[in-house]
């Protein structure tokens, strides 16, 4: 199947939630307005982005599984990586409005969007849409997997990620302060500890984990007289996984386009704690050090200028020339992660009939879809 095809496949499932999601707030006799309002959010918010992380729950447990999915098995592999693109959407709605963000997927932000339905502009009532994205997840477990053996495994999965979550973003909000940012607060060890808890534990962990808990995978078994605890080896591959993409993500928001990126990138104007300025204070002659205290994260009129001559400054190929210490970076990390999934015990024909075993064609498929992304 193409990649346009298993993602209209994915997508047709969203209809289906959309609709089930609606049909629920009319049951609450909710007033035409809010269900109108609720249905728009829903529609701008969660299904516009490369839906990666939802599609890698229905990838994932195929590859469990060792093949292809029944329907109804698709269907809730498809719902859990609904209920992921809900819970992404929640994360950027509050987020955009944190940061002030002006755009996303080439559109406004939710919360700059100036008429919903001739109803009124979106403005703070973003916050309550977030949160409402939010409870959608848990709507959708309760309805279609209560009854199932593991779904106090899905709920707190769900629960503790999103936690986890939470805490990356707070120290990513304490840290870059926008109305007292202070460069002197970054190094690479606190970009880490940011991106792993604010990026990789809900983009890469979470659909891995959920696939797994959908296909009975145990906290612990014994293969051929190892013991594998596959929930912690999946933490140890994909959690790295997850900081590469963030630091892909950081590196594009200053070199790449909004065509290709599908937003207009702010990191530096915004003061962010971004790998790239860690790196440069990291790697910056004191001179270059003091240049960017003076030009990073700086608003007002001539922001733009400031912002250009940062960009020039990493560019620079005889000074911290970042393409290139990128370029190297991300070398050696698909190095160090091919490595990593080396280690996973493949379990043996037999075992692989049963599709409640670890394999390393889980961590392979994730990275194959990040390596050399320029969007």
């Amino acid at each position: 199947m193409s990649h346009a095809d298993k993602r209209n496949k994915f997508l047709a499932v969203f209809e289906g939630i959309r609709e089930e999601l609606v049909a629920h707030m009319k049951s609450e006799k909710m007033p035409e307005d809010a269900i109108a309002w609720f249905n728009e959010n829903l529609i701008y918010n969660v299904p516009g982005g490369k839906l990666n992380r939802g599609v890698s729950v229905v990838d994932t447990v195929t590859i469990l599984l060792n093949r292809p999915p029944t329907d109804d098995e698709y269907f809730k592999a498809a719902l859990l990586g609904w209920c992921i693109e809900l819970l992404q959407a929640f994360f950027l709605v509050s987020d955009d409005m944190m940061d002030g963000s002006i755009s996303r997927r080439g559109q406004p932000c939710w919360y700059r969007v100036s008429n919903v339905k001739g109803l009124r502009k979106v403005h703070n009532i973003a916050v309550n849409d977030s949160c409402m994205l939010e409870g959608a997840i848990y709507h959708i477990l309760k309805n279609h997997f209560r009854r199932e053996s593991y779904y106090v495994d899905l709920l707190e999965l769900f629960q503790e990620v999103t936690y986890k979550t939470e805490m990356g973003q707070l120290v990513d909000q304490i840290t870059a302060p926008e109305d007292n940012i202070n460069i002197g607060k970054y190094t690479l060890p606190k970009h880490t500890f940011i991106v792993r808890y604010k990026t990789a534990y809900y983009s890469f962990y979470l659909s891995v984990a959920l696939a797994m808990r959908m296909c009975s995978v145990p906290d612990v078994y014994e293969l051929n007289g190892k013991t594998v605890e596959p929930y912690k080896e999946a933490d140890r591959i994909l959690i790295p996984m997850g900081e590469f993409f963030q630091v892909q993500d950081d590196y594009l928001d200053y070199h790449g386009t909004e065509a290709q990126i599908g937003k207009i990138g702010t990191d530096i104007i915004d003061g962010k704690c971004s790998w790239c300025v860690c790196t440069a204070l990291t790697h910056g002659t004191d001179m270059q050090k003091q240049f960017l205290f003076e030009n990073y994260g700086k608003k007002g009129p001539e922001q733009g200028m400031k912002e250009q001559a940062v960009k020039d400054m990493y560019d620079d190929d005889e000074g911290l020339n970042i393409p290139k210490r990128y370029e190297e970076y991300s070398k050696n990390t698909v190095a160090e992660i091919n490595a990593m999934i080396e280690l996973v015990p493949e379990p043996d024909a037999q075992d692989e009939l049963k599709g409640d075993r670890l394999r390393r064609d889980v961590f392979r498929a994730f990275l194959s879809k990040i390596t050399d992304r320029t969007a």
